[in-house]
């Protein structure tokens, strides 16, 4: 009975103590509120200190402006300026300007309190070593600054050992490779490249063009080896010449151009009066013409066929003239042609080929400068100094030229 009465007493002590507007327990509550509030309000006040340092470290002593000082404080802050002030110091001692650091740290901010003796020094060191002047090191690292906060020994040197067996211990061809790569790719380069190498090999693709992947389309060897045995038998399958930089261009283009960009320029070309198997021995023949913009591709293909009166089919059939200058060489070579036909001095038309992939030396020895005494602002059109308009003349598709 006695210890009946005392639980019912002991709950109503507590069912008292609980009440929400017991006076004693709201001032309890209100002191832990209180305290909390205070240490937050210290807290962000301190955080705003620090933010506000930083700023004003990142703009005087980095060279921020202060729209990008304060979106670069979201990453790092700091107190004290002696650790960045270090950093800086080993940075210009090897050859960064305020250009470079400014681009630097709006990319890898954390490079600012970095452990210069650990971390950084011995990485400026390594590219020393392997033969990278102070330019191309600042180049290196402000175009791939990842390469500071990766693992010198785990990472750095065993990627950069892999591209030089590779690439037959060839340092130039490596440092190309090394400078311009990711580090996703690079990871991913060291850990598919033995088996994606071996691919090509069994195709009887030559070392010398695995080589030329490797330097021009690094990001194509470090793929999924079951996607790049894939897109190598889609190339091979469309009998491009393993020996030539034609199946390098080609298998980077199948590997990493999209399905809907290859829809789409079939479309733009169809529309051009090409047929499907026009567009596909284009690609075989010059592949990087698929790469060549929808606004490129119509000014080009127009001006041949509605104003020098090619056939769509020609310039199927010489691809590689949508890759070139209209103001450099294809306006003013055909200039030159139209000139020389309206006055004569030429029978025949020539076709799209001799006169645009002809070599510099060739077209203007064989129809430039055999003219000059009948024609001496010949040369003025083919440096592309003087155009038909000033002539008076405008490129026709039925007469040649014609006087305007």
């Amino acid at each position: 009975m006695l210890g009946l009465l005392y639980c019912k007493r002991l709950q109503s002590l507590l069912a008292f103590k609980l009440k929400p507007n017991y006076v004693g327990d709201s001032i309890v509550l209100r002191s832990f509120s209180s305290i909390k509030l205070a240490d937050n309000s210290k807290k962000d006040e301190e955080e705003q200190k620090k933010v506000s340092f930083t700023v004003s470290y990142l703009m005087n002593s980095c060279g921020l402006p202060h729209e990008s000082a304060v979106s670069v404080s979201k990453y790092v802050k700091f107190m004290s300026p002696e650790r960045p002030d270090v950093i800086l110091r080993l940075l210009r001692d090897h050859g960064f300007a305020d250009a470079h650091i400014s681009k630097l740290i709006k990319k890898l901010p954390s490079v600012l309190l970095a452990k210069p003796e650990e971390t950084l020094l011995p990485k400026l060191e390594f590219l020393h070593s392997i033969g990278v002047s102070s330019s191309d090191i600042t180049n290196t690292i402000c175009w791939n600054p990842n390469f500071l906060s990766r693992s010198l020994q785990k990472c750095i040197i065993p990627c950069y050992n892999s591209l030089k067996s590779f690439l037959d211990n060839d340092d130039k061809k490596a440092l190309k490779v090394f400078r311009q790569t990711s580090w996703m790719t690079m990871h991913n380069l060291q850990k598919n490249i033995v088996a994606n190498a071996s691919i090509l090999r069994e195709h009887g693709v030559p070392p010398s063009t695995i080589s030329q992947l490797l330097t021009c389309y690094p990001s194509v060897m470090a793929l999924n080896v079951n996607k790049f045995a894939e897109y190598v038998k889609k190339a091979i399958g469309m009998e491009f010449d393993l020996s030539s930089s034609t199946f390098v261009h080609g298998l980077q283009a199948l590997a990493q151009i999209s399905k809907t960009t290859w829809e789409h320029k079939m479309k733009v070309y169809r529309s051009l009066g090409w047929s499907d198997d026009e567009f596909w021995l284009a690609f075989k023949r010059h592949p990087i013409c698929i790469k060549s913009s929808e606004k490129k591709i119509m000014s080009v293909v127009d001006f041949l066929v509605n104003k020098m009166g090619w056939k769509p089919s020609d310039v199927a059939r010489t691809p590689s003239v949508l890759c070139y200058s209209m103001e450099k060489r294809i306006v003013p070579r055909c200039s030159v042609i139209r000139i020389l036909l309206l006055k004569g001095l030429v029978k025949k038309e020539f076709a799209l080929s001799s006169v645009l992939l002809s070599t510099e030396k060739y077209f203007l020895d064989t129809f430039v400068i055999k003219y000059l005494d009948q024609v001496p602002y010949l040369l003025s059109i083919f440096k592309g100094k003087m155009g038909l308009l000033e002539l008076g003349l405008e490129f026709d598709q039925k007469s040649g030229t014609k006087v305007v």
